[in-house]
């Protein structure tokens, strides 16, 4: 019973939920943490696909700051210092490790300050 009323669920399921649950399936199959189950204070291995890049104007402390999705939740990743990363664009996919901050006042997600990061293949290389 419970298999036909998952099969009769993906029969109807938006194309938004069909995108988050192969999100969470490719970062599970990796062996990452959901970004759901982060808390803050605590080492974290996620991956996920950037939804969003913000680069900083010249003028003002160079920050690089991409929002991480996993189709369980968000985190915030900053790289201070930097104004671009090769590769970091949005619809890239990649898996970071780092430590899991609190978000600060005006930030609605967790936060993780210079991520070790590694940019998986895009589909065709």
């Amino acid at each position: 019973m419970t298999r036909a009323k998952g099969t009769l669920a993906s029969l109807f399921a938006s194309q938004a939920e069909i995108e988050a649950d192969d999100e969470r399936e490719q970062a599970r199959g990796r062996g990452c943490a959901p970004v759901a189950e982060l808390a803050a204070r605590r080492r974290a291995h996620v991956a996920g696909v950037l939804r969003s890049v913000t680069y900083q104007p010249r003028g003002v402390d160079p920050a690089l700051t991409a929002e991480l999705y996993d189709g369980s939740g968000s985190v915030d990743l900053v790289w201070l210092g930097r104004r671009e990363i090769a590769g970091i664009e949005p619809g890239r996919r990649l898996v970071v490790d780092g430590m899991v901050c609190s978000p600060e006042p005006g930030r609605p997600r967790l936060v993780m300050y210079n991520p070790a990061y590694d940019l998986l293949p895009r589909e065709g290389e």
